[in-house]
């Protein structure tokens, strides 16, 4: 719904996911804003919030990101408000929503970047290293480098998100 491609963004460069938080921001605050006033209520802005950390642990790897306490919300909400009137318009709303998902972002890209990167190359060394052991070398040689990487791959994604959950 909302985080639809936000799923490589270290790899898409500033400009990309600047783009991405905007057109996320947009279409939360067009959701969620009742009044139709320009402007989003504490009560809208909490809902807003849930809805992007909802959207946010069902479309992105990795662990489950809990979103911001109602207290969080109401100080940042207060750090953002810059015409101090209690409410956020949509450009306070695009800088309220850069500054909850910074850390969820960074968790996330970096959780990709051991999936994508590391874990294939480990997968690789380890072949090697393992074709040299009676019994286990024989079969290993025997799967294709790329098939050997995918599956060291998906143990390792399975292995984050089992430690994450427990």
């Amino acid at each position: 719904m909302f985080v639809n491609n936000f799923l490589l963004p270290s790899f898409a460069g500033k400009d990309w996911k600047e783009k991405q938080i905007r057109h996320i921001s947009s279409k939360v605050f067009d959701r969620v804003n009742n009044n139709q006033g320009g402007k989003l209520t504490f009560e809208e802005l909490y809902i807003g919030v849930l809805l992007v950390f909802n959207d946010i642990n069902k479309r992105l790897p990795g662990p489950h990101f809990d979103p911001p306490t109602k207290e969080e919300v109401r100080k940042l909400l207060e750090e953002c408000d810059m015409n101090c009137d209690g409410a956020l318009d949509r450009e306070e709303f695009v800088k309220f929503i850069r500054r909850i998902t910074k850390d969820t972002l960074l968790t996330v890209s970096q959780g990709l970047i051991i999936a994508l990167a590391v874990a294939p190359t480990v997968a690789l060394l380890t072949k090697r290293s393992t074709e040299n052991v009676p019994h286990v070398g024989k079969v290993v040689e025997k799967i294709p480098s790329s098939v050997y990487a995918s599956i060291v791959t998906l143990m390792v994604v399975a292995f984050q998100q089992g430690a994450e959950r427990s």
